[in-house]
């Protein structure tokens, strides 16, 4: 998850003028708007998240402002059955249990070219049983190494890496299938702020300096974290936190009919629904309406959607992906 201050890139024409441009053509007092945006971001580069969330909402109250944030039109909340979802084209099985095959494959290929290259120095170096087992219990260090103090950090840089080099299909996924644009779409419609983004695990690293911190996009949660604190949180607040959880699998659902990726943020919401003392009953309805929710704000919005992803791809800040989403969406749509 990143934050602070986002790197601009570049393009024919600025993405800050084309969406002014395109606002004011339409009559929609597009400069005032991009004037909060970017206060936004300043306020955000500067850590200032209380101040960047007042900006967004003391804009929705004015007849040119943002509208938007926490908009979304959305499902009632009941209890929904697989036979609903599927009618609703939703396969919860393909969608729900993700698997990254071209990252395990990647692994296992590491795997084995290191025995390969360690069969091969042995017959070449004529090492000794002894020098095997000291290289060998060097690794196994290395290797605990970075799973107790980097969480895998260092081990997740390594594979993404090598999966945005070696394989078009992950880079596809990850930076232009719209997995980041997903959730943070779905976080915008429902009223939660993005702070900012990554999308690999080296921009990760390059941004926060830890082997802790991986890819993703984080927000403006001080308000969740405060309910989390008190040990209750709002029927609101966890709708909220569920679909922006699923936001990702699920925009890889729609555009593949499978999800690789997500299963961190799977895990995540599965903890806090444990935590909070859910049945499997209520989990599975909690699950269900948030997986139908977000899918169907999804489809409504794939145009936005995908803009979005582009505008994410070339480094543009939270600002300017609000614009984005702010200058494709009609209030019909709302």
């Amino acid at each position: 998850m990143g934050s602070g201050t986002l790197v601009y890139g570049g393009g024919a024409m600025p993405l800050s003028r084309r969406i002014v441009s395109g606002l004011a053509a339409a009559g929609g007092g597009g400069g005032v708007r991009w004037q909060v945006l970017e206060q936004v971001d300043k306020e955000l580069s500067k850590g200032n998240e209380r101040a960047a969330l007042n900006l967004i909402k003391d804009s929705q109250i004015k007849s040119d402002g943002l509208r938007c944030f926490g908009a979304a039109r959305q499902i009632p909340q009941r209890l929904y059955t697989l036979d609903e979802l599927r009618l609703n084209g939703i396969e919860t099985t393909s969608l729900l249990s993700p698997v990254d095959t071209t990252l395990g494959s990647i692994e296992r290929s590491i795997q084995a070219a290191a025995l390969l290259g360690g069969i091969g120095a042995y017959n070449l170096f004529e090492l000794s049983p002894q020098h095997i087992f000291y290289s060998s219990l060097g690794l196994l260090f290395l290797w605990t190494l970075d799973a107790v103090s980097f969480n895998g950090g260092i081990s997740f840089l390594v594979l993404d890496t090598l999966g945005h080099s070696l394989s078009q299909k992950y880079h596809n996924r990850v930076v232009q299938t719209q997995h980041e644009a997903g959730h943070f779409l779905i976080a915008y419609l429902l009223g939660i702020l993005p702070k900012g983004y990554t999308l690999t695990s080296l921009d990760a690293l390059k941004k926060e300096g830890s082997f802790n911190v991986q890819a993703g996009t984080a927000f403006v949660d001080f308000e969740f974290l405060e309910e989390v604190s008190t040990g209750k949180v709002s029927a609101s607040t966890l709708n909220k936190f569920s679909c922006i959880a699923l936001a990702g699998v699920a925009t890889e659902y729609l555009l593949f009919g499978t999800a690789e990726g997500g299963l961190s943020d799977i895990n995540t919401l599965d903890r806090l629904l444990k935590g909070l003392g859910f049945t499997q009953k209520k989990t599975d309805g909690q699950v269900r309406w948030a997986v139908l929710n977000t899918v169907l704000l999804l489809r409504r919005h794939e145009k936005t959607r995908s803009r979005l992803a582009d505008a994410m791809s070339e480094g543009k800040s939270v600002g300017s992906c609000v614009g984005v989403i702010e200058d494709n969406i009609h209030n019909a749509d709302l």
